[in-house]
């Protein structure tokens, strides 16, 4: 099986609008119901038009699509449909994918979908989408889109730490990636220095953990190295001398492990490529917010 996913416009809406109506005619029966079922070829097209969409194809077979529609610094997900037949062989999830990829400069992915059908509320939330808002019978989630950054020295990776402790608050989680020397802590001691926290940020690798108090009554520092650690629950075990619900936490190496700390935190990726000639290129930081306290 050959799953793809491409940007369609008007030309295709007569595809688009096929999938759309089947697939929300299988849907169970709502009231009101939906506003898709009422969609013809030709508003389809001037929608696809106007914003574009995604068509997913099986074999060359289209089996998948929605709609975009930008709203300030969000693209909605509109109509968006797998015929029956295809559904749970990854295409949904492909289709997110490529609008991820889609739309670099906006803020956020956002999608309406019905309080009626928690099953597909759970796909959105599978996918890193949270509610932002609930107006009966509608729940709204969104889903931020990763920022990138390109940061060629380490005086610019303190400073991306600097900008970014200025989004922070109380009990938020940061989870940083990347090879050994990429940054991690330099981006670290960056969000201590945004932070006014007390002690120079270093690596806590012979210590696992170290607390940097604020200097301002703001949040405390939590740095920790889970390299070495079985699991983040094993924190509780450090007698350290501040809640995490008062601290901003950072953690190194801390990738599928986090999820046991808090469901909102934000990633922050490093990555340096090499090139043909063996030299390294600049540092490429993406910093992406998951769950509910990121939605909006």
């Amino acid at each position: 099986m050959t799953l793809s996913v491409r940007r369609v416009g008007h030309e295709s809406a007569a595809v688009v609008h096929h999938i759309v109506h089947e697939a929300f005619a299988s849907r169970p029966a709502l009231h009101p119901p939906a506003d898709a079922l009422g969609e013809t070829v030709e508003s389809i097209g001037t929608r696809l038009a106007l914003n574009g969409g995604l068509v997913a194809r099986v074999d060359d077979e289209p089996v998948g699509a929605l709609l975009f529609d930008p709203v300030g610094d969000s693209v909605y997900l509109r109509r968006f449909g797998v015929l029956p037949a295809a559904q749970g062989h990854g295409v949904a999830a492909a289709m997110v994918a490529a609008a991820v990829e889609a739309w670099p400069g906006k803020a956020r992915l956002s999608v309406v979908a019905r309080e009626e059908l928690p099953a597909t509320v759970a796909f959105w939330q599978r996918r890193g989408f949270a509610q932002a808002d609930r107006r009966h019978p509608y729940v709204e989630l969104s889903r931020p889109l990763p920022r990138s950054f390109d940061v060629p020295t380490a005086e610019d990776m303190r400073a991306l730490g600097v900008r970014i402790a200025g989004e922070l608050r109380a009990g938020d989680l940061l989870v940083l990636s990347g090879g050994l020397g990429a940054g991690k802590t330099t981006f670290t001691q960056g969000l201590g220095e945004g932070l006014q926290v007390r002690g120079g940020v270093t690596s806590p690798t012979f210590v696992i953990a170290r607390v940097h108090p604020s200097l301002v009554g703001g949040p405390d520092l939590v740095h920790v190295d889970a390299y070495r650690l079985g699991g983040l629950d094993e924190l509780d075990d450090l007698d350290l001398d501040t809640s995490l619900d008062e601290a901003v936490t950072v953690v190194e190496w801390g990738e599928g492990m986090a999820e046991s700390l808090s469901d909102s935190r934000l990633e922050v990726r490093i990555a340096r490529a090499e090139t043909a000639d063996g030299e390294l290129d600049p540092r490429q930081v993406e910093v992406l917010g998951i769950g509910t306290r990121w939605a909006n």
